[in-house]
């Protein structure tokens, strides 16, 4: 994984003309569960179908040039890096709230993730 080759991909898309803003998203292992729980680590398990029906999905959406996504499966420990988004458009209102909506969709059914706890 490696978020400056993600940025050179979307300089390099043949719209970056159009492109006013580059959100980026670093998700990172942390060392508690949403429950306050202590965590070791996690495995993680990425569905490509859902994650690529999900960007196909969210490009469409107005302003939007591009958005690249890498996941890191396997089991992770806390502060491994889990996953990049990168989108890039036209303008912070759009596209800000798309990178919230596909991290969502992303985490809420394209991938899977269990905790391993202390």
């Amino acid at each position: 994984m490696n978020l400056t080759t993600l940025i050179d991909k979307i300089k390099a898309h043949p719209d970056y003309v159009k492109v006013g803003m580059i959100l980026c998203h670093v998700g990172v292992v942390r060392g508690t569960s949403r429950d306050g729980r202590p965590v070791s680590g996690l495995d993680l398990m990425v569905d490509r179908e859902v994650l690529e029906s999900i960007l196909s999905e969210q490009r469409k959406k107005p302003g939007i040039v591009e958005i690249l996504v890498e996941v890191q499966e396997g089991s992770l420990k806390v502060g491994d890096e889990v996953m990049y988004i990168v989108v890039a458009g036209d303008l912070r209102d759009h596209v800000i709230p798309v990178l919230k909506e596909t991290l969502d969709a992303i985490k809420k059914g394209g991938t899977q993730k269990t905790e391993h706890f202390l």
